[in-house]
Parts: C-alpha cells; structure tokens; sequence
C-alpha cells in the first residue's frame, strides 16, 4: 500500500449512473436529481483505516471502514438498505464487497495522478466515475 487517498475530490465525470441506481430499486424522482449533482469525495485515511464522506446539496453519505475487517453498512440517504461490507487491497486500489439483498454489488477506488476512479457494481450494472483533486 503506497498509495495516498487522503484529500478532497471532486467529481469531473460519472457514466451509466442512471441504470445503476435504477438497479438498486432508487426512485426515478431521486435518480433524476442524483443525475444533475456533482459530488465531492473528502477521504482521510490512517495507514488501513478511512473515512469516506460523499458530499452534495442533495444528500451526503458516510462510511468509516478499517480494511480487512467486516462490518456492517447501513446504506441509508443512498438505497436504504443494510448489507455486511468488507473493504480488502488489491495492490493499491480499494476494493469493497457488499453483501445483501441484492447481488454482485460493491465499488472500487484507485488514484491515479491526481485523479481519483470509482467504479460502482450492482448485479449486472456498472457505474464509473472520476474525480479530480482539489
């Protein structure tokens, strides 16, 4: 692990957004606004310890995961649905498996330059974004 995530980034690019949250059974109300935002992405990590706040003017979500270890997610403001998580390195990048109610669901980070990538699974549906650091 010789990757640094800490810092603010902010979102340049989001592709197939809609169907990945039409996946997840978001309302078409909450997706078309979801849609339009631009989040911001304020991680602070402590050697395998994060916390990851996604910001809006819509809604904002946080998850604090230490990697390797399982724990319980509560998804609320997103899906609102509650799933056993477990954050593991796959070399530098941040891989999450979500466990649930619905199937082959979890995301991936990893920074390159100043960029930082996250790609987002649910069943059959990927959403990619990119952000850029600030």
């Amino acid at each position: 692990m010789a990757v640094d995530y800490n810092g603010t980034w902010n979102m340049i690019k989001s592709e197939n957004l809609d169907s990945y949250m039409k996946t997840l059974g978001i309302d078409f109300a909450t997706r078309k606004i979801a849609n339009l935002l631009k989040p911001q992405k304020v991680i602070q990590q402590n050697g395998n310890h994060f916390t990851i706040q996604t910001l809006s003017t819509f809604r904002n979500y946080n998850v604090e995961f230490t990697v390797g270890e399982e724990f319980e997610e509560d998804t609320k403001g997103l899906d609102n649905r509650k799933c056993q998580s477990l954050v593991t390195w796959d070399n530098d990048r941040i891989v999450c498996v979500q466990r649930g109610e619905k199937s082959n669901r979890g995301w991936t980070h990893w920074v390159e330059g100043d960029e930082l990538f996250l790609e987002m699974r649910c069943e059959d549906q990927i959403c990619r974004q990119v952000y850029k650091k600030q």
